[in-house]
């Protein structure tokens, strides 16, 4: 095959519908017509004489000469890149959707801010948030579908690159009215208050210590120490999501067993009350990760610069 005869504007299509496995997707990305996007795909079809998407319910599937090209492919799509320059990113002018993987409490804790900032600053710029909790978050990392994850992470493989953003350990918190409310909260009244806390997925999903492994990625699955937690202590209620258990709560008298962040989300928000542990428990470092790919891209570079700026919203 000649590489001569290949338009580079073709690969580029490749690599957007390959991310996107849509091509309708693929085209408001490329800023193309539905029937554009096929015709370039047509186009290298014919040329390498490979179908490389087959069209399923599921979407566009990629076929095995597909898959063995779209890494390569998108190395050097970014390496070029990088060799003629990338145009400055202008935020007030820029229309592009920013996909981000995160939790629903990092969502109100940290996206929301963000949202406003980027609708005061980049006015057509879109937020997609995607669940980082059921997804194989590596795996669509390394796909190019989403530009930043944020979490706790034990393990970071070396082509993801990370930036903290805050630190954040266990605390108690109960409904108003609750027999601790207060006063300090103690081994004993652990005991006798059974708990609620936050889980994504245990050891019979493949977690160890407390975080899933994926493809070299380790997250966070279980949000508390757990090997901190008193013999003593009794948990009654596992939830998926955070968002449930003020609601909870109200109408008992469990303690949830939070993040700090949370907690005092919540406390804000919701009226609970927090506590103190009566034990010490390990410190988490909550993280942005992204694929080293996308170093240099700088409308990535200008997302990720405004992250900084809502640390505060822990405090």
């Amino acid at each position: 095959m000649n590489v001569d005869r290949i338009d580079l504007n073709l690969l580029r299509v490749f690599n957007i519908v390959y991310e996107e496995r849509n091509l309708q997707r693929a085209a408001r990305r490329l800023n193309l017509s539905h029937s554009a996007v096929s015709h370039a795909l047509g186009r290298l079809r014919d040329a390498l004489g490979d179908e490389l998407f087959v069209r399923t319910a599921s979407g566009m599937q990629p076929t095995a000469r597909a898959q063995a090209m779209a890494a390569p492919l998108r190395n050097a799509l970014q390496q070029i890149g990088g060799a003629l320059g990338n145009e400055p990113f202008a935020p007030a002018t820029a229309e592009r959707d920013f996909v981000i993987a995160a939790t629903d409490y990092v969502t109100l804790l940290l996206l929301d801010r963000l949202s406003a900032q980027l609708q005061q600053l980049a006015p057509r710029v879109n937020l997609v948030i995607r669940p980082s909790t059921r997804i194989d978050l590596a795996g669509q990392l390394d796909l190019g579908r989403i530009d930043l994850a944020i979490g706790v992470f034990a393990d970071i493989p070396p082509r993801f690159n990370a930036m903290p953003l805050w630190t954040q350990t266990d605390t108690l918190a109960m409904r108003p009215g609750h027999p601790l409310a207060g006063r300090p909260v103690t081994a004993d009244d652990m005991a006798a208050y059974p708990l609620i806390a936050v889980s994504l997925g245990g050891a019979e999903e493949g977690a160890v210590d407390g975080f899933l492994s994926e493809r070299g990625l380790a997250r966070e699955s279980d949000m508390f120490d757990r090997a901190a937690l008193p013999d003593t202590a009794r948990l009654r209620m596992l939830v998926p999501h955070s968002l449930a258990v003020p609601s909870l709560l109200r109408s008992s008298d469990m303690l949830a067993l939070l993040p700090s962040s949370v907690s005092r989300l919540f406390v804000e928000r919701e009226g609970l009350v927090a506590s103190p542990l009566p034990y010490a428990a390990r410190s988490r470092r909550m993280q942005a990760i992204w694929h080293t790919r996308s170093d240099g891209d700088p409308a990535l570079d200008w997302l990720r610069s405004q992250l900084p700026d809502y640390q505060s919203a822990t405090e």
